[in-house]
């Protein structure tokens, strides 16, 4: 049977360790906290200059007109093949 005493030094020592570990935990916690910011930040920062860039190309072509050309018109005028054209009577009472 071993017998295990309790010394001074052995409990403040137990109680550095409680202490350090508590300081380390609390260190890292504000780290991941510190990165997360950031992360935010980097994100927020990507969709507003990609929300400028968007408002700035609109701002230019405002007012512009663009005609369907080449491969764009085919594609318009295949699009509106299928249609036929219907006549209609007016009725008159």
């Amino acid at each position: 049977m071993v017998v295990v005493e309790a010394s001074v030094t052995g409990f403040i020592r137990t109680i550095l360790i409680i202490i350090g570990a508590i300081v380390a935990l609390r260190f890292l916690g504000q780290l991941m906290i510190a990165k997360r910011n950031m992360e935010e930040e980097r994100a927020m920062n990507e969709r507003q200059r990609k929300f400028e860039q968007e408002r700035s190309q609109k701002i230019k072509s405002f007012g512009k007109m663009s005609i369907l050309g080449g491969s764009k018109k085919k594609k318009a005028q295949s699009e509106y093949m299928d249609i036929e054209d219907v006549d209609y009577e007016e009725v008159k009472e």
